[in-house]
């Protein structure tokens, strides 16, 4: 009786464990999915520099295929634990700790990655200024829209102050997407009476700050992290719900002093079947 409430405990963590699993997943592909915008303007901004060698560097485990394909992965182990722990079926359970101890070692891989320290200086945010040069033009169209995303949802002007773009262009005024209240013409209204409407921050440190250390970045490190642990909890309980399972289809041993020949010997227990019935 000790030993199937020992299981039935087991197995309930099991249940619990992979419902988690399928939620994590899914929010770390949401994540993903968030933060990808961003980072795609971020690499257009710093295309050709060491800016853009630091982003791919720091976010390319974290957006690339191959998260997504782990995370899906993942959800389809989840449900084969969970067939496996309903049914008590060894060969689903080992199959479910295989796929759990790949999927750890791809994560782990992926971890050491992201950790690792971009090389980049407050100096590299200067090189972005040469491509504000190219802004309203009609070939570069793309970086255009770029530079206005990025200071409007980062809410900032310029690479260090708003006067870059008076220095690198012929522009009288930054463009619009500098006012912190945004309509045609603000910004000209707002360079010629007051400046206090533009964002007074440059966007270089806040590019820096978003490489090296951004929101969702954090987020999906606590995510990994907890799910690495989670999963570590789930390969230690399949462990010993399949030793338990094992040692349940064993036959029982004949006791001592076999009967005497032509007698037939009374049934030791209910067959391998029953007997892992039994235990779950």
């Amino acid at each position: 009786m000790a030993r199937q409430d020992a299981v039935r405990c087991v197995r309930l963590f099991l249940y619990a464990l992979n419902v988690l699993f399928w939620l994590m997943s899914a929010c770390i592909l949401g994540v993903a999915a968030w933060i990808r915008d961003s980072l795609n303007a971020v690499l257009t901004l710093t295309a050709h520099t060491r800016l853009e060698e630091a982003a791919v560097l720091t976010f390319a485990p974290v957006v690339h295929p191959v998260l997504v394909v782990v995370c899906c992965f993942l959800l389809m182990v989840a449900m084969l634990g969970v067939c496996g722990t309903l049914r008590c079926d060894l060969m689903m359970l080992s199959s479910y700790f295989g796929s759990l101890l790949v999927i750890l070692c791809v994560e782990l891989a992926s971890a050491l990655w992201t950790y690792e320290q971009p090389p980049v200086q407050r100096s590299d945010m200067i090189s972005l200024k040469f491509r504000m040069s190219n802004f309203g033009l009609r070939q570069h169209q793309w970086l255009t829209h770029t530079w206005n995303t990025f200071q409007t949802e980062f809410e900032c002007c310029g690479v260090t102050y708003f006067t870059d773009w008076l220095e690198m262009t012929e522009r009288e005024w930054p463009p619009d997407s500098c006012c912190s209240n945004q309509y045609p013409g603000c910004a000209r209204r707002a360079h010629q009476h007051d400046l206090s409407d533009l964002h007074q921050e440059g966007c270089g440190p806040k590019l820096l700050s978003f490489i090296r250390s951004s929101a969702p970045l954090r987020l999906l490190r606590f995510l990994g992290v907890a799910l690495g642990v989670a999963q570590i909890l789930a390969m230690a309980l399949t462990l010993t719900l399949l030793w338990t399972l094992h040692y349940g289809r064993k036959r029982p041993k004949e006791p001592r002093g076999s009967p005497a020949a032509g007698v037939v010997a009374p049934a030791h227990g209910p067959p391998a079947e029953r007997r892992l019935r039994a235990v779950c």
